[in-house]
Order: C-alpha cells, then structure tokens, then sequence
C-alpha cells in the first residue's frame, strides 16, 4: 500500500472543510429562516427592530455617509477605468 502524498491529504482536509462550511451554512440558513418568519409574524416586535435599526442609522449616520461616498468614488474610478480599457481594446481592434 503507497503513502499518501501531502497534497492528496491537503487536497482531502481542503474538501472537508468546505463541506463542513457548506453544512454549516445551509443549517445556519434553515434556523433563520424560520425564527424571522416567526418574528415578521408579532408587529411589536417588528417595530421594535424599526426603532433599533432607525437609532444605529441615527447613530452611525457619519460613518454611513462616508462609506457610501468612497463606494460611489471607487465605483467611478473602475467604470472610467474599464472604458479607458474598452477605447484601448477598439483601437488595437482598428489597428488590425
């Protein structure tokens, strides 16, 4: 009988994480799912959340406003990016 190469047993632990994550997750998914169908069902508690989430917003709003301003940036850095790309692209298209 041949040893096993590390990798194969890398490879092997590799998988078994994966799927014990993927088990996780998807029993983790199962659980919410039906504790937020019981908790939609009760208004209270829904307004409740309302006003927790409305406070953190309230509370966090600097922080909130700023990290959508450097998404925005970001996102527009990459769209001119990508059509300096594509000009790049037609112009070695028309070369040809």
């Amino acid at each position: 009988m041949k040893p096993q190469s590390s990798s194969h047993v890398t490879q092997s632990v590799s998988l078994s994480k994966q799927i014990a994550k993927g088990t996780l997750v998807s029993a983790a998914l199962e659980t919410s799912g039906k504790v937020m169908s019981k908790i939609v069902k009760n208004p209270v508690v829904v307004f409740g959340l309302g006003i927790v989430a409305g406070y953190f917003v309230y509370k966090y709003r600097k922080e909130i406003i700023s990290s959508t301003n450097k998404a925005v940036d970001a996102s527009k850095d990459f769209v001119l990016q990508q059509k300096e790309n594509l000009e790049d692209l037609v112009a070695e298209a028309k070369e040809d």
